[in-house]
């Protein structure tokens, strides 16, 4: 899906309609990757490496059947920053769609 670069929308910090630039957002990294009981966590502790019986982290697929991601489109997030005052706003609803292409 390919969006405009500039949109001239309604600005509720400056009380009327500017022109907006529109990017994409995307994550740094995943949410919760060293939270107590991550897999991340574990590799960073040593877990799971080495020779002999890896235990829990060893001879299985990394996740079962039923938790693979079966999603084959993301939402998406898009930013509006007016171009006058510089404030930023979310979009607030992200159709699904396979990609999103700023043009």
């Amino acid at each position: 899906m390919k969006v405009p670069k500039k949109v001239v929308r309604y600005c509720k910090y400056c009380k009327k309609h500017t022109e907006h630039k529109v990017s994409n957002i995307t994550s740094a990294r995943p949410r919760g990757a060293l939270k107590r009981g991550s897999i991340v966590r574990a590799r960073k502790r040593g877990l799971g490496r080495g020779k002999g019986n890896l235990g829990k982290w060893g001879s299985k697929p990394p996740v079962s059947q039923f938790k693979r991601k079966t999603k084959s489109t993301k939402k998406t997030n898009l930013v509006y920053t007016c171009t006058v005052c510089g404030k930023s706003t979310l979009q607030k609803k992200g159709k699904r769609t396979s990609r999103i292409q700023v043009a």
